[in-house]
C-alpha cells in the first residue's frame, strides 16, 4: 500500500480532517507556549533594571524578614506593624527608610504588603 501527501485538505468530518486539526492545533499550542515563555523571560530581563529606589526598599526590607504592613484609605498611607520585625529589618527600617523625607518614605511605604493582602 503507497500513501502519499495531498496538498488538498482532507474533507470536513473524516477521521483525516480530525487528525489533521489536531496536529494543527497542537503546533499551535505549542508555538503560543513557547511564544508566552520567550515573553515571560523578557519582561523579567527588562523589569529586573527597572525598579525603582523606593521598590528596592521595600523588597530588601522584606526579604530581611520585615512585617510591617501598609494601610490605604482615602490615598492616607498608614504603617502598622503587629508582628516584630527580624533585627535586620528593623535595623534597616529605622536607617535606611525612616530617615527617609515624608514623600520618598510614602512611596517605599506604598510598595508594602497592605494589610488586606495575605
Amino acid at each position: 500500500m503507497t500513501t502519499f501527501k495531498s496538498s488538498m485538505p482532507p474533507e470536513s468530518g473524516t477521521d483525516d480532517a480530525r487528525s489533521a486539526d489536531t496536529e494543527r492545533a497542537e503546533i499551535a499550542r505549542q508555538r503560543a507556549l513557547a511564544n508566552a515563555r520567550r515573553n515571560a523571560r523578557s519582561a523579567s530581563q527588562r523589569d529586573s533594571g527597572t525598579a525603582t529606589p523606593s521598590l528596592k526598599l521595600a523588597k530588601e526590607y522584606l526579604s530581611l524578614g520585615g512585617h510591617r504592613r501598609s494601610m490605604i484609605d482615602d490615598n492616607i498611607t498608614d504603617v502598622r506593624q503587629w508582628d516584630e520585625d527580624a533585627p535586620e529589618a528593623e535595623r534597616f527600617w529605622k536607617e535606611r527608610v525612616e530617615t527617609l523625607p515624608k514623600d520618598q518614605r510614602k512611596q517605599v511605604e506604598d510598595f508594602l504588603p497592605t494589610i488586606n493582602t495575605p
